[in-house]
């Protein structure tokens, strides 16, 4: 399991953005809008070169989805040899993860957190426990709960907590049941942009 050990709430204020989803790190942008550090600025008042940008574009996915460098580079190439635009493909196979299917589908409130109910067995995929992160969905899978009251009673809380997120279109969730369905896979438009993916694809390309 990947994940990030630091302070998030610096890696928030370097990129000035809350990659990890939980509400506090708005807060802490708001109330400090300056880079980490004894001699922090303001944000956008630092130059940056054009590798600087595109590392920063990289290591923004990184955070988001919970990646260390080979697993997202692993990523990278498989989507350069799939048909179509290479940063779309990217952006489809890392939404297509389990982990972030969980945290999409409201089993939790963030993606680490979606991580950690994952890989502790609480989710099934068709009928089968599915304990990797970096499991890959495709079109009709059906996202259940393990069939035990610590599981069920964990996940209607995390449902609940999530309640005011917007469903993404192409996944499906029954509340009563909590049975999620896949219907499609995601298109580039439905993903929210969250870092410039085309700048990855340059970084790369060199």
């Amino acid at each position: 399991m990947s994940r990030s050990l630091g302070p998030k709430g610096k890696v928030c204020r370097r990129f000035n953005m809350n990659l990890f989803g939980n509400p506090k790190f708005d807060r802490l942008i708001s109330k400090r809008p300056v880079t980490p550090g004894m001699h922090g600025v303001l944000q956008g008042r630092k130059k940056i070169s054009e590798y600087g940008m595109q590392l920063a574009e990289k290591q923004k996915l990184k955070y988001i989805y919970g990646l260390k460098e080979a697993q997202f580079r692993a990523n990278f190439h498989k989507a350069q040899q799939q048909k179509g635009i290479t940063s779309d493909n990217l952006m489809i196979l890392l939404e297509r993860r389990l982990d972030n299917v969980v945290y999409r589908l409201g089993f939790a409130t963030t993606r680490s957190a979606a991580r950690q109910i994952v890989t502790h067995g609480h989710i099934k995929v068709n009928g089968r426990r599915v304990n990797i992160p970096s499991f890959l969905v495709r079109g009709n899978d059906v996202i259940t709960v393990k069939e035990n009251t610590t599981s069920t009673t964990l996940l209607r809380r995390m449902v609940e907590e999530s309640s005011s997120r917007e469903m993404t279109p192409w996944l499906d969730l029954d509340k009563a049941t909590l049975r999620g369905l896949v219907q499609r896979l995601p298109l580039r438009s439905e993903i929210p942009t969250v870092a410039r993916e085309q700048l990855v694809v340059e970084l790369y390309s060199k």
